[in-house]
């Protein structure tokens, strides 16, 4: 949840003169998560929080409806010189601001204000910086309701992948026909049955489809599930409402009593990789050293490099959890593949944790979830020690 306290003292400890939220047509959903309800706007809007002093609004008047139980000061343009001069007013004194912009795009989830905009911005003789880190410190982070409510879905969420591998081990061994799409289905049913909230499908895939690493059963195409295949599952949910946060993990199974050598192998070297984020989180708290997303991809993307399978581990370590409109949250990011994320993993933040290789017959992934607490990084989803056999 945002915390504006926490916001303002950010931009005076950084000599950011104010935080200048843009947006158009729904384009900027961290407004929206600042504002705590989205609203279904057509024209520019601007939301100004300042290092010092009330926030205010600068919109278009055909808005007007759509702020009026707003607790905060609006302002109303109509034309854009009107808007222009009414902008350049209310930023007036402003020497640096804050914004949705990641310099060369490197952070694309901070990335929402077009380049015109941000020119606008400049031509006020204003300095426009990233609002990453700040919107890190104010609106990344848990609040108590929302990790309570993290915990107990993540407990839901275990229960539910026990009773998808249950039902495939059940149904597979009474030689009954059972596709990739009927456990997806199986997984929503579960979901629906329980009143969750899910955003796209989860992930059922055997063989060379646990390869792709963004595979998903259609009625159209999907694979027959047999003895002797491996089986990844993925699947997320959380209660319903953008203040309560997802929980996400990603599972491994195999339908025999012996597992062959070549899907343990791979296992074990996903599942040190993972072991080794969070040893190093934790050692890091101990040691009172601040980490930044990046390093802590690079500690399972080494490991899986010189396991001889770098080529193979082609996202990032982890994505963040949080607060907000998406499963993918806008906080740190493990990463320094797909970005460079530079942002701090500071306390009250969450994020999955998860490497995976794929070879083109089979694919492992071994994801958990993990939020640092005022006490230090914990895990909060079940965590795979061993591949489960389906037997």
């Amino acid at each position: 949840m945002f915390n504006h306290h926490l916001a303002q003292s950010h931009m005076r400890e950084n000599h950011i003169d104010a935080w200048v939220i843009y947006d158009f047509r729904g384009s900027n959903p961290i407004m929206w998560q600042v504002m705590g309800e989205k609203k279904s706007t057509t024209r520019k809007s601007f939301l100004i929080i300042p290092a010092e002093g009330k926030t205010k609004i600068l919109t278009h008047i055909i808005e007007k409806e759509q702020f009026l139980e707003i607790n905060i000061p609006v302002e109303y343009y109509v034309g854009w010189e009107e808007m222009h001069h009414k902008l350049k007013g209310m930023m007036k004194g402003y020497h640096k601001v804050a914004m949705e912009y990641s310099p060369k795009g490197l952070i694309p989830t901070i990335s929402w204000v077009d380049g015109g905009t941000i020119e606008l911005v400049k031509s006020f003789d204003i300095e426009v910086c990233s609002s990453a880190d700040l919107f890190q410190v104010a609106a990344a982070t848990w609040g108590a309701e929302a990790f309570e409510s993290h915990l107990q879905i993540a407990k839901i969420v275990g229960e539910i992948k026990d009773l998808a591998f249950d039902n495939i081990r059940e149904v597979v061994n009474s030689s009954t026909t059972l596709t990739e799409y009927d456990v997806q289905q199986f997984i929503i049913q579960e979901f629906q049955r329980r009143n969750l909230e899910t955003e796209d499908h989860p992930i059922v895939a055997v063989n060379e489809n646990s390869g792709n690493p963004h595979y998903e059963p259609t009625p159209a195409r999907h694979f027959q599930i047999r003895k002797g295949d491996w089986i990844l599952i993925d699947l997320w949910a959380r209660y319903p409402g953008a203040k309560n946060v997802f929980s996400d993990i990603t599972w491994v199974g195999y339908i025999g009593r012996e597992i062959p050598y070549k899907y343990q192998k791979v296992f074990t070297v996903v599942k040190t990789a993972r072991d080794l984020v969070v040893d190093h989180l934790k050692k890091a708290w101990e040691n009172n050293e601040s980490l930044q997303g990046w390093e802590l991809d690079m500690v399972a993307r080494t490991y899986i490099q010189k396991a001889g399978y770098g080529k193979y581990f082609v996202h990032r370590t982890g994505h963040s959890l949080g607060p907000g409109l998406f499963l993918h949250g806008l906080g740190v990011n493990l990463d320094n593949l797909e970005t460079h994320d530079s942002r701090k993993v500071l306390p009250g933040v969450g994020f999955s944790v998860e490497p995976g290789i794929y070879l083109p017959d089979f694919g492992v992934r071994s994801e958990i979830n993990v939020y640092i607490s005022p006490n230090g990084p914990k895990i909060t989803t079940p965590v795979q020690k061993e591949v489960i056999k389906l037997v």
